[in-house]
């Protein structure tokens, strides 16, 4: 394909029909564990992770009703971020609320991350700050 033509493609103005990149190994669909079904507010890592200790869960709750799923996963010694962005105010300073008291009940620390998102962590989980400055001095950028 010449230059023109790849540049009139990229710009939408011709049909791409440079074949070349496709592999036909890989059909949609084939492989048996291709697909699955899952919650969209709730994911958590793979199962290998969850074999080793080391799942976070990400939870987009849409109104004070799923906060079940929070307390759940918290309860099961499982970080919690939790995305408020989508919900009412009234409805999201219930759900932090409830987070706030779990945290407390279960010997936590709940931590705001950014504008309406929250990190729950359990007892025995460490948070580490990136931010300059935070580091021990005998790291390794002190080399006296």
């Amino acid at each position: 394909m010449g230059s023109v033509r790849k540049a009139s493609a990229w710009l939408g103005l011709v049909e791409d029909n440079d074949e070349r990149y496709y592999d036909d190994e890989y059909a949609e669909g084939d492989r048996a564990g291709d697909s699955w079904v899952t919650d969209p507010r709730v994911r958590v890592v793979s199962e290998t992770a969850q074999e080793e200790g080391r799942r976070i869960a990400t939870v987009s709750p849409d109104g004070f009703r799923d906060a079940r799923s929070i307390g759940e996963l918290f309860r099961d010694g499982v970080p919690v971020i939790m995305n408020l962005t989508s919900m009412e105010p009234a409805d999201a300073k219930r759900v932090v609320d409830f987070a706030a008291g779990l945290t407390f009940g279960l010997r936590g620390s709940i931590e705001r991350v950014a504008t309406r998102v929250f990190l729950l962590t359990p007892a025995d989980t460490q948070i580490v700050n990136g931010e300059p400055g935070t580091h021990a001095q005998d790291g390794f950028f002190n080399q006296s």
